[in-house]
């Protein structure tokens, strides 16, 4: 099923009837609303999505008597008087998308003739359930069109009316308008206009309708008739609510002419990071009004064949640079954060503790599985949190070897297209390339080990050895599958392994012996170096690299002790940045697992929330938490922020954590793995499960592509290289045809993606629904076979 564009039109005033409670009046106020707007010589119309009960009590067929030749339409009516999903039992469910986009196309025809206002009136208070029994807040989410919520005049109401704006606020509604009953008696509506008109929403209160008849005979029926259009025509001449259609015909226009100055204004004020400004235009920058689930709602991207509607939905193809794993918007995580907000606020960290730090402390460490660590140091994102793994392993290399890093260079040891973040200090652990070149203060300090690389080519996995390093490590090797690479109990025993270690370890030798380096730390991006260029590094060599590392102390230092089991550490500190291959981005809660290697220190953030809140942590040993610990103040890890593990972020990682857990072990990814099952089985021997949401078939079809020199997935993570007669590297211009295809999408949906040079990648949430993913790789299809 196609995603649902969020709803906006200039020719149509479209608004959502929400009601604090049940049996609160909403249909009387949306047939107010509708005999105001057709007796200023303008269209209405009404739409019931869900109604059930009796035909003839239908909210729908009461506008369409009342409503002075208001439009009215219903798509799913059931003859039970009780909640849509419990009347819905007996007859054939529509699926939620299939309603929104009902929804959505009746509005948008709407738009295209002479209607001007319209309104969907949902069933019962805000989380009524909807006929698949979720909550209609939720359910209808991804229209978000702008609200005017019918509070509750009666005993109780304030309460139920404020939690219902709060319940919409907290889903990212716009609530435009409140209208309720006047009560002498309860005056919910002096309490209410009070508490609104401090939100700057306008709230009108209209007087109470005339009370039914108790004895519905045909006289009775016929003066209640005549009661209720009196009603209707006094109702709907009062000044408050012609001001406030008049309020909201305005509120639409300016929306709109937000929408329409974003881009320039940013263009003006905005400095972008990774961004070259000369050349930039105003049309260049993407306007996103808002997100839900995997899609941006963004202006001025084309408008879908279907729809007339100022809004599209664009597929957040870089899952808005790797941090989205449980989809925009999801309303658990919020409620989490607002929990956590309203219970805490911020609270300071140091010396102090608080529930959500303690609660993701613990759970992460049992996430990760590795025995060696035992201790987690919070920060605000993966580059700071790399600043303090750094920290840690110099600090942890220098006090076992006795060297003093104010007189000596202290190096690390690393892979060529690392990239570990933008502060100076892990700046300078990443070779000199466009990210650091022409930073003034970069000094880069280590070694960057060239790697073999693992890629699809002509519907064939193989590792391709960099030219140079053929004669050390061995010609290209084709593989059967992608699992068969990462078969490392295998592979180790090879003789390409042994190429491997020997190679590494000679290197060392020589940089240690020759040329007088000191190594401090070895620090990977375990299988996939992301900013670097997505360059999937073949999993036996940087286990051969940890291996080389740890069982040959003796490179570093002449008085290094003998070779240690874990959990101490051996020959250098190991630290795995898993900021973006970690925690299910990669399909598996860590990316080490892939190797088989327990890092010392480990760095994760980006899915550690779901994408909704920056947050990081950085996970050490206690044999490296002990080498800080002294007399001296000025010998602790002296690092922190002012919002060091901020407890809206803990929380929000908690229940992020727990959701990817249940979700590797519920099933939800089991059509993947089956997908990728079959692939493994053309190998002789049984191999690790490795899948990826992309399928395997999308990957033969792209790989033989004319203009594709390689492909890869794994996870969620899909690689395109494109061939550039120029050359590969960051500074490529072989993948923006690409990128403009998809940018130009279908009539679904578009695609905002990101190139690395010559690489267009895409990346998928874990949540990601199979329709979405299949459409994207049609899209694909159609634009590179």
């Amino acid at each position: 099923m196609a995603p649902v564009g969020a709803g906006l039109w200039r020719t149509l005033r479209a608004h959502q009837v929400y009601g604090a409670n049940t049996d609160v009046g909403k249909t009387i106020v949306s047939t107010v609303l509708c005999n105001a707007v057709q007796r200023q010589k303008q269209r209405a119309a009404f739409l019931k999505p869900v109604s059930t009960g009796a035909l003839d009590d239908a909210d729908d067929r009461h506008i369409e008597r009342y409503g002075a030749g208001t439009l009215t339409k219903c798509l799913y009516q059931f003859d039970e008087p009780v909640s849509p999903h419990i009347a819905a039992k007996s007859k054939t469910i529509p699926r939620d998308d299939d309603l929104l986009a009902s929804i959505h196309k009746t509005l948008s025809t709407w738009a295209r003739t002479d209607i001007d206002f319209a309104l969907v009136e949902t069933a019962g208070g805000v989380h009524s359930p909807g006929p698949n029994g979720n909550s209609q807040a939720d359910l209808y989410r991804p229209l978000r069109l702008p609200i005017v919520l019918v509070a509750d005049s009666r005993l109780g109401g304030i309460s139920s009316s404020i939690s219902a704006y709060e319940s919409l606020l907290l889903r990212g509604y716009d609530v435009q308008s409140v209208l309720l009953f006047r009560d002498d008696y309860y005056q919910n509506h002096d309490y209410l206009g009070e508490y609104f008109r401090n939100k700057s929403i306008p709230l009108v209160h209209l007087p109470a309708p005339p009370s039914k008849p108790l004895q519905m005979d045909a006289d009775a029926l016929k003066r209640d008739e005549e009661a209720m259009f009196k009603y209707y025509r006094q109702a709907s001449e009062e000044s408050d609510i012609l001001r406030l259609l008049d309020e909201l015909n305005l509120r639409n226009e300016q929306r709109i002419e937000k929408l329409e100055e974003m881009a320039n204004r940013a263009h003006d004020l905005i400095w972008y990071p990774f961004t070259q400004h000369q050349g930039m235009q105003a049309k260049d920058i993407t306007v996103i009004d808002s997100a839900h689930d995997d899609y941006f709602q963004t202006f001025g991207s084309g408008r879908t064949e279907n729809s007339e509607s100022e809004l599209r939905p664009t597929f957040d193809g870089s899952a808005s640079w790797w941090t989205q794993g449980l989809g925009h918007g999801n309303p658990d995580l919020a409620l989490s954060a607002a929990y956590a907000a309203g219970r805490y606020g911020h609270v300071m960290f140091a010396g102090a503790i608080h529930e959500p730090a303690l609660s993701l402390a613990d759970n992460l460490l049992k996430a990760l599985d590795n025995p060696r660590f035992g201790k987690v140091f919070y920060t605000d994102n993966g580059s700071t949190g790399m600043e303090v793994a750094v920290k840690m392993g110099l600090r942890v290399a220098c006090d076992r070897y006795g060297w003093d890093a104010s007189e000596e260079k202290i190096n690390i040891l690393g892979l060529k297209g690392s990239y570990h973040g933008d502060t100076i200090g892990v700046m300078d652990c990443s070779e000199p390339s466009t990210y650091n070149k022409k930073v003034e203060w970069y000094r880069g300090r280590g070694h960057w080990f060239d790697f073999p690389l693992v890629k699809m080519v002509d519907g064939k996995w193989k590792v391709e050895v960099p030219a140079e390093l053929q004669e050390d490590l061995g010609s290209d090797m084709d593989f059967n599958s992608l699992g068969s690479v990462f078969d490392l109990d295998q592979r180790l025993g090879s003789e390409t392994s042994q190429r491997y270690k020997k190679y590494i370890h000679d290197t060392i030798k020589d940089l240690v012996d020759t040329h007088g380096m000191k190594f401090g730390a070895l620090i990977l991006e375990p299988v996939i170096l992301g900013a670097g260029g997505m360059l999937f590094c073949d999993p036996l060599f940087q286990r051969c690299l940890t291996d080389v590392v740890r069982e040959h102390p003796e490179l570093f230092s002449s008085n290094a002790p003998p070779a240690k089991e874990s959990p101490s550490w051996s020959g250098l500190p190991v630290v795995f940045d898993e900021v973006f291959t970690g925690l299910y981005r990669l399909g598996r809660p860590t990316s080490a697992s892939f190797l088989g290697v327990h890092p010392d220190i480990a760095v994760n953030a980006k899915l550690l929330t779901g994408g909704l809140i920056p947050l990081c942590t950085t996970a050490a040993s206690k044999e490296i938490f002990d080498t800080f610990s002294s007399p001296e103040k000025s010998d602790a890890l002296l690092h922190g922020h002012s919002y060091t593990a901020h407890a809206m972020g803990c929380t929000v990682a908690v229940d992020s954590l727990r959701t990817m857990s249940e979700m590797d072990k519920d099933g939800s990814w089991d059509g993947y793995r089956a997908d990728w099952r079959e692939e493994s089985t053309l190998t002789e021997t049984a191999t690790p499960e490795v899948w990826s949401v992309w399928s395997n078939a999308l990957l033969k079809d792209l790989s033989c592509a004319e203009s594709v020199e390689s492909v890869f997935a794994i996870g969620t993570v899909l690689s395109i290289s494109l061939h550039d007669e120029q050359g590969a590297g960051y500074t490529s211009n072989a993948a923006k045809g690409l990128q403009q295809d998809l940018a130009a999408g279908g009539d679904q949906f578009n695609v905002h993606s990101r190139v690395l040079g010559n690489v267009l990648y895409l990346m998928s949430s874990v949540t990601s629904k199979p329709e979405s993913l299949k459409e994207m790789e049609r899209l694909l299809r159609s634009s590179l076979t």
